[in-house]
C-alpha cells in the first residue's frame, strides 16, 4: 500500500538527498561573536558562569581577534567593562572610554571585521540601569529619566561611530532611543552608519551570567518599566513597527530561545533582516550540561542555531558563535 506521505521519507533516504532538500540553512556568515573588553593589562579571565568566555583586557585583544577571524567570524557585539562608574554613565562616551579604544585597536588589527557596538549605559553606571536615575520627593519613586537617557545615549552612539563602530546596537529600550540616536548619527555626518535595534528586548531571566560577565545587575529595582513582559507578543510589533518608523535598519528579538514566536512574527511582519540573540543563560545551560556529560552539545546548539534561522532570523548573535564555525567549517 501507499501513503500520501512516502514522498517524504523517499526524500530522507540518504544524507545527500537530505542535503539537497534541506529548507534551511546556517552558514558562518550568519553569525555573530560577542566579546568584553576591559581595563587593565595581561588580562585573560574567564567568565565563571560562561565557561569559554572570556574578559581581555586591550594588551590581549589580538589573539582573540586573530582567532576570531581565522574561522571566519565576520562580525562581533563588542561590551566594555570600564575602570570607573557614576551616575550619569560618562564612561559610555568618554573619547578614551573602553568600548572606543577597543573599537580603534580592533580596526587596526582586523579592518574587515565588522565591529556592532553595544549602545547603553548599565555598565557604565554605578546603579546599573540603563539610563538616568533620578528620584521624585513628590511621588518619592526613583525612576529612569528618559529623555535626559536619550541625550546621553546618543553622546555615547556618536563616540562610538567616531572611533570606527560599523554598526550601532542600542540596547537601551528608552522610548525613541532610535529615532535619537539616528538623528545625532546623521548630524555627526555618520548618516551611513546602521542602526541594529535591540527592538524587542524582553524584562528576562536569561540575562543572569551576562550581568555577571558585564558588570551590569541593577543596584536597586529592576527594569521592567523599560523593557518587554515576557507575557506579551502583540507589543512586540509595536516595539518593532516604532523602530522601523524611527530609521532602525535591523530589527533584534532578546533572548531568542524562549522567543522563537517573536522572531517569526516580526519576519512575516517586516522586511527588515531580523537578529536573534542567543543570551547568556541559553549559552550557559547548554555548557553546563555538556560538561555534565548529560547532552550532546554540537547537536544541541546546531539544531538550536538552526531553529533560529528556520524561525525567521537573518543574524544570530550567539557566545557559541566560535564553536558553531569550527563545526560548520
Amino acid at each position: 500500500m501507499s501513503f500520501p506521505n512516502v514522498r517524504n521519507r523517499r526524500l530522507r533516504g540518504s544524507q545527500a538527498l537530505r542535503n539537497l532538500v534541506k529548507e534551511t540553512q546556517l552558514s558562518v556568515s550568519d553569525l555573530v561573536y560577542p566579546i568584553f573588553v576591559t581595563y587593565g593589562s595581561n588580562i585573560k579571565a574567564e567568565i565563571s558562569s560562561m565557561p569559554g568566555v572570556f574578559h581581555y583586557s586591550l594588551d590581549r585583544l589580538e589573539e582573540e581577534i586573530k582567532e576570531i577571524v581565522s574561522l571566519g567570524i565576520q562580525a562581533i557585539l563588542l561590551f566594555g567593562v570600564p575602570e570607573h562608574k557614576d551616575a550619569m554613565g560618562t564612561s559610555a562616551y568618554e573619547e578614551q572610554g573602553i568600548v572606543q579604544q577597543a573599537t580603534r585597536k580592533i580596526k587596526k588589527l582586523a579592518p574587515e571585521l565588522l565591529i556592532i557596538a553595544d549602545t547603553c549605559l548599565c555598565q557604565f553606571t554605578d546603579h546599573g540601569h540603563c539610563g538616568v536615575v533620578q528620584h521624585d520627593p513628590q511621588t518619592n519613586k526613583t525612576e529612569v529619566n528618559n529623555d535626559l537617557s536619550l541625550e546621553l545615549l546618543v553622546q555615547t552612539a556618536v563616540s562610538q561611530a567616531q572611533a570606527g563602530a560599523d554598526i550601532i546596537a542600542p540596547s537601551n529600550m528608552m522610548d525613541g532611543f532610535v529615532q535619537a540616536i539616528r538623528s545625532g548619527l546623521d548630524e555627526a555626518g555618520y548618516e551611513n552608519v546602521p542602526i541594529m535595534s535591540y527592538s524587542v528586548k524582553y524584562a528576562s531571566a536569561f540575562y543572569g551570567p551576562f550581568r555577571d560577565a558585564a558588570h551590569s545587575a541593577p543596584q536597586s529595582g529592576d527594569r521592567k518599566t523599560y523593557q518587554m513582559d515576557p507575557a506579551n507578543a502583540r507589543e512586540a510589533l509595536r516595539e518593532a513597527e516604532a523602530d522601523v518608523l524611527e530609521g532602525a535598519d535591523m530589527l533584534m528579538v532578546k533572548p531568542a530561545l524562549a522567543y522563537m514566536d517573536i522572531i517569526r512574527t516580526l519576519r512575516d511582519n517586516f522586511d527588515l533582516p531580523i537578529v536573534a540573540y542567543n543570551v547568556s543563560a541559553e549559552y550557559s545551560m547548554v555548557k553546563a550540561a555538556a560538561q555534565n556529560g548529560w547532552i550532546d552539545e554540537k547537536a544541541i546548539v546546531m539544531e538550536m542555531l538552526l531553529g533560529f534561522k528556520r524561525a525567521g532570523a537573518d543574524i544570530i548573535l550567539t557566545y557559541f558563535a566560535k564553536d558553531a564555525a569550527r563545526w560548520l567549517s
